[in-house]
């Protein structure tokens, strides 16, 4: 069967890149795929080849994943459960002017799950990062702790774990105003939304992430979804002629995490040592308010893939995406979590043995200490391969499109016997 998917994006390119990778996949398979997502992205998508649709309602730019806010409470406020009904209502629209027979949308567009329920379309919430879905025996998403291991570990990921569920119930009342709005019942906690899902797909490897004491009946994990973006592809060297000299990249976020302080920091690290290094350093850090040392490189951006083959180190702030590119390569790395859910991903990269973590108020010296560390210790690069060679095989082996078909056609033969 072909079906016709209706896949939707949120906030920066960070989130569009896994979203176009399972769009690709789909339409190998014959679906039918359209996009939707900010203006911003349009140029990416039809560079893909894809339809393109624009949210409505919806907010976005910098509204849609905003820089000033308060705590994480009113970023969640902002960002997630506000503008909740305006995703739904943009999202039910769309289904009425395209006949649509799934929807995909990351995990954050709660409106999406809202308006595809109300359409009587069935939806699977794509997650290119740590769950955001509580799951038992996992530390919960922002908390960056560690998997337990001993009783009273197991004690404080379960607190954790309940700490999260009230924090996202202090939103329940918002978000049951939209599902009244749209003639859909109340919940009775936030984390029911996740249940009212087709599918919650973890786009994440199984074997870099923590292990759940059990998996609700939706969950599925499909690996990372990690093609490049068409914006990237080409690569020019800037590597001086110094084969014996190690190369380091620096990666930094693409969303809007008041970095700049710390990329600074890392850059006049990296120039205290006999190294080579490019920095990207996405599209929110001014360059021209950088001090690069002579043996730094910035770009804006430059494709991951290719610049990883040439590297024996990563620095980062510890996004998904970024975190397991380097893995698949082999790389060791060093990790200063800026952001929501950076700490999560250093956290695993820790306990496996594949790198270190830093605070992001580090200090130079602290930086050029770390950096040196992974360089000489090859135990660090030995770990990196072997779970490198984990997420490769998961990767290969991915049942993204058939969780996806049969999320469809479960729910047409549900359809016919009622």
């Amino acid at each position: 069967m072909v079906y016709s998917f209706l896949l939707a994006s949120w906030g920066t390119s960070g989130n569009l890149g896994p979203l176009l990778t399972a769009a690709r996949r789909l339409q190998r398979r014959g679906h039918s795929v359209r996009i939707m997502a900010d203006p911003e992205m349009q140029r990416e998508v039809a560079a893909a080849g894809f339809d393109f649709v624009c949210w409505r309602r919806a907010p976005i730019g910098i509204e849609a994943d905003p820089t000033c806010f308060s705590d994480m409470r009113d970023w969640f406020q902002k960002a997630v459960f506000g503008p909740a009904p305006a995703y739904a209502a943009d999202i039910h629209d769309e289904i009425g002017r395209v006949p649509t027979d799934a929807v995909v949308a990351i995990d954050m567009l709660f409106g999406a799950v809202l308006g595809a329920e109300a359409a009587g379309v069935p939806i699977a919430m794509l997650s290119p990062h740590v769950s955001l879905r509580p799951l038992p025996g996992i530390p919960p998403a922002t908390s960056g702790l560690v998997q337990p291991q001993t009783p009273e570990e197991r004690i404080a990921t379960a607190a954790a774990n309940e700490d999260w569920v009230c924090f996202l119930n202090q939103f329940l009342s918002l978000l049951n105003e939209a599902r009244a709005g749209l003639g859909l019942s109340g919940l009775a906690s936030t984390v029911n939304l996740f249940e009212r899902a087709d599918r919650y797909l973890l786009a994440i490897s199984r074997t870099f992430d923590f292990a759940a004491d059990l998996l609700p009946d939706n969950v599925r994990y499909v690996g990372p979804l990690l093609e490049q973006p068409n914006w990237s592809k080409s690569w020019n060297a800037p590597w001086p002629v110094d084969p014996n000299r190690p190369r380091v990249l620096v990666a930094c976020s693409s969303g809007a995490q008041g970095q700049d302080d710390l990329v600074q920091r890392i850059i006049s690290a990296l120039g205290t040592l006999d190294v080579y290094a490019v920095a990207t350093i996405g599209p929110h850090v001014d360059a021209g308010k950088l001090v690069a040392p002579t043996n730094v490189h910035l770009l804006h951006g430059a494709p991951h893939d290719a610049v990883m083959k040439e590297v024996c180190l990563v620095v980062t702030q510890g996004g998904h995406g970024t975190v397991s590119r380097g893995l698949i390569n082999g790389l060791p790395q060093l990790v200063l979590p800026n952001g929501r859910d950076q700490g999560d991903n250093a956290a695993r990269v820790v306990s496996r043995g594949a790198g270190l973590r830093l605070p992001p108020s580090a200090s130079e010296a602290e930086i050029a200490g770390a950096v040196s560390r992974l360089l000489q210790e090859p135990c660090y690069r030995a770990a990196a391969r072997r779970l490198g060679d984990g997420i490769k095989a998961e990767i290969a082996a991915s049942g993204l499109v058939d969780e996806l078909e049969a999320m469809v056609a479960k729910r047409r033969i549900v359809g016919s016997a009622t």
